[in-house]
């Protein structure tokens, strides 16, 4: 499953001396796709060498990592728990479409509440989950970890060194580590975080090694998972005119500010951008499902 393919698509910005071209890592497997993809590299192997079994992880709803951990898990022979935010989704009749594709592909789910939730990353919490499933192999919300990162460094190849900017979205920071660490030293890094707030900032320096970057926080349209018609618009138009998907949580987003910081001057005549599409159009169905209650637009697929 994992291998490193190159897919650089350019995108015709009208009357612009700019450059933007998409990395597009969301076409480097069908269900493992984008950062995803590299944060699992080097996890699933460890785990595949380590007595620690099977591999525990967290997410929401609608979490592309979920998804991907399930699948990985399955194709790669190793067992996998999801604790998953939000006690209630255990009574509904039906799961969302990420949580059905993560339960069969064989992970096991087990709901808590969003105050448990909270507790994810303390011994007294962890200890619970090793009193109920036994040893296991910890990710992290998001798989961030030293082999994530290690895995995201990865993205960048020696054909994007020429970039002057590469521009990622930002969720748990891992993503956006690697390709500082991976970066040279013209190139600046701009993250657009898909959260309200700027506390990624120490999260995110934990793991970079370089100061090239920044956190360009104007763009999360509400917080995680929040979306509004002008962003559902902006994917819908994107798709028809470069036949690139967008999700609505990450690369949407990024891509908008993008647009918007072109269209009002940000970026220096000629500037060359490299955008990382990170992938997770898994969600595209769960959050169309929800637009569909809401009578809102709907993101086309």
């Amino acid at each position: 499953m994992f291998q490193d393919p190159i897919y650089n698509q350019k995108v015709n910005i009208p009357n612009s001396s700019i450059e933007l071209v998409i990395k597009r890592e969301d076409l480097i497997h069908p269900f493992v796709s984008g950062n995803k993809f590299r944060k699992l590299k080097y996890n699933i192997k460890q785990a595949k060498t380590t007595r620690l079994r099977p591999i525990l992880t967290f997410g929401g709803a609608f979490s592309n990592h979920i998804a991907a951990v399930a699948f990985a898990g399955k194709e790669h022979g190793v067992p996998t728990i999801g604790i998953i935010r939000g006690e209630e989704l255990r009574l509904k009749k039906h799961l969302n479409p990420t949580l059905q594709f993560a339960k069969l592909n064989g992970m096991q789910l087990k709901f808590v509440s969003r105050d448990d939730y909270k507790k994810k990353t303390h011994s007294e919490f962890l200890s619970l989950l090793k009193d109920e499933f036994g040893a296991f192999y910890m990710l992290p919300e998001g798989g961030t970890n030293n082999l994530a990162v290690k895995g995201c460094e990865e993205i960048l190849q020696p054909i994007d060194y020429s970039y002057d900017y590469v521009c990622c979205a930002v969720g748990t920071g891992g993503t956006i580590a690697g390709l500082i660490n991976a970066s040279k030293e013209h190139q600046k890094i701009l993250g657009f975080p898909a959260l309200k707030g700027d506390f990624l900032q120490e999260d995110i320096r934990k793991f970079a090694n370089r100061d090239n970057w920044k956190l360009i926080t104007d763009y999360h349209f509400g917080g995680y998972g929040k979306i509004k018609p002008e962003l559902i618009s902006f994917i819908n138009t994107f798709k028809k005119n470069h036949n690139i998907p967008l999700d609505p949580i990450y690369t949407g987003k990024m891509l908008f500010g993008i647009f918007d910081r072109i269209a009002n001057g940000y970026f220096p005549e000629n500037s060359k951008i490299l955008a990382i599409h990170t992938g997770g159009l898994q969600g595209i169905a769960g959050m169309n499902e929800m637009l569909k209650r809401k009578k809102s637009p709907l993101i086309e697929v």
